[in-house]
């Protein structure tokens, strides 16, 4: 079985590939997903803020800086590049439940200096 930190970057690889299914697969049904501007429960809300996300940007780049995990959440440092201009410095903080499915997402931005 994955490790969750291995979890955590296949995660943001199938988010740069823009590939809902792929997310879809990995949500619990019951997950939190919280940013900067909205806070939704359930996998069908999760799912439908993600593709609003992936409608507003033709291309997504994300490199891992950092990551830090312990029993059950990773928490990543982000840079993520939307349509080549566009940069964002963001820790992603991603727990897991008993299953290994992703039971809540935060985001929180940060800035690259």
């Amino acid at each position: 079985m994955p490790t969750h930190n291995e979890l955590f970057q296949k995660y943001l690889l199938f988010y740069a590939q823009k590939d809902l299914e792929g997310i879809a697969a990995m949500l619990a049904e019951e997950v939190h997903l919280r940013d900067w501007n909205i806070s939704v429960w359930g996998k069908a809300e999760a799912l439908r803020e993600t593709a609003k996300n992936f409608a507003e940007a033709d291309s997504l780049e994300i490199r891992v800086l950092n990551t830090y995990e312990n029993t059950d959440t990773v928490a990543g440092e982000v840079h993520i590049i939307v349509n080549g201009t566009v940069e964002l410095y963001v820790v992603d903080v991603v727990a897991f439940d008993a299953h290994s499915k992703i039971k809540a997402i935060r985001s929180y931005k940060g800035r690259g200096n």
